[in-house]
């Protein structure tokens, strides 16, 4: 059985994109803000639920730009589907994750980083947020590379 994901990358006006630091006892990891689909609940929807809990913000849903499988032993068949996404509302502010109780959450800080910010950092999640995704957004390629150029259906 495939559990879902989402993340979802989002630049400011200086071209940085928001990340939310997680700590782990094992580590500290810093990812692009997402979670889980929930039962019954679309990417996009997830997109918009998942923001405003790990960041105050409300977005406007842009492309799905990448999707990443993992199939292992340990944590099972796991898909992330990761959007691009512009904010449309609210006010930036760390917010908390639903599955962990008040003394036991792991988000830890929100901040707009840069691709040399990014670069230093020990752990990040996935690893293409070091170089990969900063050279699509470089090219604005993450958008058009996800516009059909014709219907599908034709």
């Amino acid at each position: 059985m495939w559990a879902g994901g989402v993340r979802v990358i989002v630049q400011n006006d200086e071209g940085k994109i928001l990340m939310v630091k997680q700590v782990h006892p094992e580590r500290t990891v810093w990812m692009v803000p997402g979670g889980g689909i929930e039962e019954g609940e679309t990417a996009a929807e997830a997109v918009v639920r998942e923001m405003k809990e790990e960041t105050g913000l409300d977005v406007t849903v842009g492309p799905m730009i990448f999707h990443v499988e993992e199939v292992s032993e340990k944590r099972g068949q796991r898909f992330v589907n990761f959007f691009m996404a512009s904010v449309s509302g609210g006010d930036m502010q760390l917010g908390i994750d639903p599955e962990f109780d008040a003394d036991h959450q792991v988000l830890k800080d929100l901040q707009f980083l840069s691709r040399e910010e990014v670069r230093e950092l020990p752990h990040v999640y996935p690893e293409f947020l070091r170089d990969l995704v900063w050279e699509l957004l470089d090219a604005g390629k993450l958008y058009d590379a996800f516009r059909l150029r014709e219907p599908w259906n034709k």
